[in-house]
C-alpha cells in the first residue's frame, strides 16, 4: 500500500522545542508558570498537596509485616518427575533425592525451601522418592505404582 505525502506526515508528531522566544509560544518561562520551586529543575514535591494533610497520612496504618516471614515450599508435581525420567535425568533403579535432583535442573536456590511433591499428573515408573513434604494424593499415586516415599529430615 502506498502512502501519500499527507498521510505520512499526518502521523509524525514534532517535538515542542522550548525556550525558543515568546513568538513560538512556549518561550520565556517555557510553559513552567511563574518563578518558585516548581520552575526549577528536578523538582520533588511528590505527596505535597498544598499544606492540607496528604493523602498517605489521612489513612490509617494497616497490617504487620513480619521480618521473620516463613519462605514457601518448593513444590514439584508427579508429571514433572515422570517427565525427568522419561529424559534419563533420574534413575529410576536408585532412591531418588529430590534435592540432588532438582540442584542440577532448576535455578532455584533449595538451600533454604522444602520440597514438597505434589500429586498433579500421573506417574508410570517405580520410583523411591527422598522429599520434604508429600500430599496425601501424591502419597498414595507413588504407592500405587510400586514406589516408596521417604521423609527427609
Amino acid at each position: 500500500m502506498k502512502l501519500n505525502n499527507l498521510q505520512f506526515i499526518k502521523n509524525r508528531k514534532t517535538k515542542i522545542r522550548v525556550g525558543r522566544g515568546i513568538g513560538s509560544g512556549k518561550g520565556k518561562t517555557c510553559g513552567r508558570g511563574g518563578k518558585g520551586q516548581t520552575a526549577r529543575r528536578g523538582v520533588a514535591l511528590g505527596a505535597f498537596e498544598g499544606g492540607q494533610m496528604p493523602l498517605f497520612r489521612r489513612l490509617p496504618k494497616r497490617g504487620f509485616n513480619s521480618l521473620y516471614k516463613t519462605k514457601k515450599d518448593y513444590v514439584i508435581n508427579l508429571d514433572k518427575i515422570q517427565k525427568y525420567v522419561d529424559e534419563k535425568k533420574i534413575d529410576s533403579t536408585k532412591k531418588v533425592n529430590l534435592r540432588e535432583v532438582l540442584s542440577n535442573y532448576s535455578n532455584k536456590k533449595l538451600e533454604t525451601l522444602k520440597i514438597k511433591v505434589l500429586g498433579v499428573g500421573d506417574i508410570k515408573t517405580k520410583l523411591n522418592i527422598i522429599a520434604d513434604k508429600f500430599s496425601e494424593s501424591a502419597k498414595s499415586k507413588i504407592e500405587k505404582t510400586g514406589g516408596t516415599i521417604e521423609v527427609s529430615k
